[in-house]
């Protein structure tokens, strides 16, 4: 017997329950940008392989999907979106009033170690802000993050950002004597500080003339961290978010092209896994596309988010509601005369012209497997067509309540304009 075909190791089928679950993440990441005032934008899947070599630092480009095309030219799968971003706002940044205020939901692929949260094939949210320098922008980002946290039914005891300031570090390695050609390696060194044992570490450290000890110490004074993390915080703090917001500057983020702030969205007590995250930087859109432009932005993926939802008891009943609502009908059509099927296929799409979702047996069906079907489909009501068309039943089938109507009236009798 022949073997079936599987998916590739890191990639998903999305069945129609995964489907629902992810179109509810979808939703609300679509729903909050707009709340917030952002446009949404999308990039080509494919890009130059120079467009991510260029600044994203080492870590991304080893996880590169890259090959060369039949135009000879070297291509990536596009493994994040801000060096898009970048070069879209770049090449046509005078057609635009800034700040720019853009969203983007759309897959990825990274060719990295699976476990859980993390696959090769990803979809995530970027939620950007180009051309404004101050932590005014910073500050925004971060209270669409909570809010978004918020909307998909996480609370204060569930999750935590954590607030950094990557220029911080870059002083520090300065006044420590890092070369300059060595503080991206430092800061990769920093950003792996929680996940690697502190003997390795410190031997990392120590070629670079810097101790574990005075790194530990900079980040036990964080909270006296002024600048632009003050000014983000009083921020957060006149929108009621303060208690969401903790300064921590053992966070810095992976990726090179980061400048100054930085942020995590961490969940508390499920292993406390980074669930988004972002900063500002700078110099990016000067780099790829020779145009000065500030930016900051932050970026969500769908795989974490979706299993702290799960694990979550609050977020995991409001997503039971929306999975409930995605597969519900409005209306089922009871064909009670297989002889009036016709009338019924009309009654059907007058129904669906008017906005209704309605099902219906596709053929001939018992009354009472009909109703079994109507319920197992979530539907509120039923329009029952008889041997008396065009006079009709409508059903409340929670209420088991029943009247009469008629095709001309059927609309108005169920509540729907016209």
């Amino acid at each position: 017997m022949a073997k079936g075909f599987q998916t590739l190791p890191g990639f998903r089928d999305f069945y129609p329950e995964e489907c629902a679950t992810r179109n509810h993440v979808f939703d609300t990441w679509r729903d909050l940008a707009h709340r917030y005032g952002f446009v949404e934008y999308e990039a080509p899947l494919l890009e130059p392989t120079d467009l991510y070599t260029r600044k994203s630092g080492d870590e991304i480009v080893k996880q590169l999907f890259c090959f060369t095309d039949k135009g000879e030219r070297e291509v990536s799968m596009r493994p994040e979106l801000t060096p898009s971003l970048a070069r879209m706002a770049a090449a046509r940044q005078r057609d635009f009033k800034k700040p720019l205020k853009w969203f983007s939901i759309g897959q990825f692929f990274r060719y990295e170690k699976q476990q859980k949260g993390r696959g090769r094939e990803f979809y995530q949210f970027n939620c950007d802000i180009l051309g404004e320098t101050s932590p005014a922008a910073d500050a925004e980002l971060i209270a669409l993050a909570i809010d978004l946290m918020r909307t998909l039914g996480f609370t204060e005891a569930d999750f935590r950002i954590r607030l950094s300031d990557r220029s911080a570090w870059t002083d520090f390695a300065r006044e420590a004597g890092v070369p300059e050609e060595r503080v991206t390696e430092f800061l990769q060194i920093i950003d792996k500080l929680e996940r690697e044992p502190a003997e390795k570490t410190a031997a990392k450290l120590e070629p670079l003339g810097v101790s574990l000890a005075a790194v530990h110490g900079l980040i036990a004074h964080g909270e006296a961290a002024g600048g632009s993390i003050g000014a983000i915080r009083a921020d957060l703090a006149a929108r009621g978010m303060a208690d969401f917001v903790q300064v921590d500057l053992g966070i810095v983020r992976g990726l090179a092209y980061y400048t100054g702030p930085v942020f995590e969205v961490f969940d508390i007590g499920k292993g406390m896994r980074a669930v988004a995250g972002g900063g500002r930087y700078d110099s990016l859109v000067r780099l790829i596309g020779d145009v000065d432009m500030p930016a900051c932005g932050f970026a969500m993926g769908d795989m974490v988010i979706t299993d702290l939802i799960r694990e979550t008891p609050a977020a995991k009943a409001r997503l039971d509601e929306a999975l409930r609502r995605s597969r519900a009908l409005d209306v089922y059509v009871v064909i009670a005369a297989e002889d009036r099927r016709a009338e019924a296929l009309g009654v059907v799409q007058a129904l669906r012209g008017a906005g209704l979702r309605v099902g219906y047996p596709l053929v001939e069906a018992k009354v009472g497997r009909q109703f079994q079907a109507a319920e197992e489909q979530g539907a509120a009501r039923a329009v029952i067509v008889g041997a008396e068309f065009p006079t009709l039943s409508i059903k409340d089938l929670a209420q088991r309540e029943e009247k009469a109507s008629q095709m001309e009236t059927l609309l108005a009798d169920l509540g729907v304009a016209g």
